[in-house]
């Protein structure tokens, strides 16, 4: 069955706070204003120096979509592509002494057509990212299922996006059953179309190291999900130029926190993040650059009840 998620429009009367916040986890900011509501924070400022006045190792969960190159000039300045690395691996270091150990950085990102051809910034950040001693340990895909139609001359439209999973070491907090989905009908089928050997073998008969563990899936109304995620995308921007759907930072909550937890959005925007988090009666802080999406960002998430 599909969650149904429904998030508070910001003209919503404020509800009750969900969760206290705790205090110890967080520091005012000198500079920096600081908008607190108990469940969560939300502070107006770069990231940079915001995060470096947050406790280290307080957050078990990094979600965020940082400005794309080239994209958000009238919110964010834009970004050239060639300098993006450079432009954000700061935020990169700053997120890094904020993460637990055990926890997670999930950044949702995708190259930019520059002169006809994908540029490779994207991929030049993991390498980066690695080399700084980041573990990407999983990249899952976006797929946007109402995406726009449309006709260019050397490409099909645009319908996925990358969200990569970095973590500091290869143990890590991963709530797997929070994100299982029903089992599907192509099981009946997949069942009934397997011979008997292939019922029974756990070990592949070509000897490639796979292999069928049936029991994994027969039988079983739920089951674990694929590294796709499949989403339309938000239709109300909410003034934002690259809002995302409340589903998506939904899945990513469940798996990688635990109520309690503290989630962190360093470009939070239109404040999905925060709001979904308190929801899931997680904390939360959001960090923004726009006096105007921390606003938003503050009433979105203080009408959750």
């Amino acid at each position: 069955m599909k969650r149904e998620i429904i998030l508070p429009e910001i003209d919503t009367p404020t509800g009750p706070i969900a969760q206290e916040l705790f205090p110890e986890r967080i520091r005012h900011t000198a500079g920096v204003e600081r908008v607190g509501l108990g469940g969560f924070d939300i502070y107006c400022g770069d990231a940079v120096a915001v995060l470096a006045g947050l406790s280290e190792c307080s957050a078990q969960l990094v979600f965020t979509s940082p400005p794309y190159a080239d994209r958000r000039r009238n919110t964010y300045g834009g970004i050239h592509p060639d300098e993006y690395v450079k432009w954000f691996m700061p935020y990169v270091d700053a997120i890094r002494r904020v993460l637990r150990d055990d926890g997670t950085f999930v950044l949702n990102i995708k190259e930019s057509v520059v002169q006809g051809e994908r540029h490779t910034y994207v991929l030049e950040l993991i390498q980066a990212m690695r080399a700084a001693g980041w573990l990407w340990t999983e990249e899952f895909v976006w797929h946007k299922k109402n995406c726009y139609p449309g006709k260019w001359p050397n490409r099909f439209r645009d319908s996925w996006e990358r969200l990569l999973q970095f973590n500091k070491q290869r143990h890590f907090v991963m709530h797997q059953d929070a994100v299982m989905v029903p089992v599907g009908e192509w099981a009946h089928k997949r069942l009934a179309a397997l011979s008997d050997t292939d019922r029974t073998r756990d070990e592949s008969a070509t000897g490639n190291g796979f292999g069928k563990r049936v029991e994994n899936w027969v039988g079983r109304d739920m089951v674990y999900p694929t590294n796709v995620v499949h989403l339309a995308t938000e239709c109300s921007n909410r003034g934002h130029s690259a809002a995302f759907p409340a589903e998506l930072p939904d899945w990513f909550i469940r798996l990688f926190t635990a109520p309690g937890d503290l989630v962190i959005d360093p470009f939070v925007g239109s404040g999905t993040t925060v709001a979904v988090a308190r929801q899931l009666g997680r904390a939360s802080i959001g960090i923004d650059i726009n006096p105007d999406f921390c606003e938003a960002s503050r009433e979105r998430a203080s009408c959750v009840v």
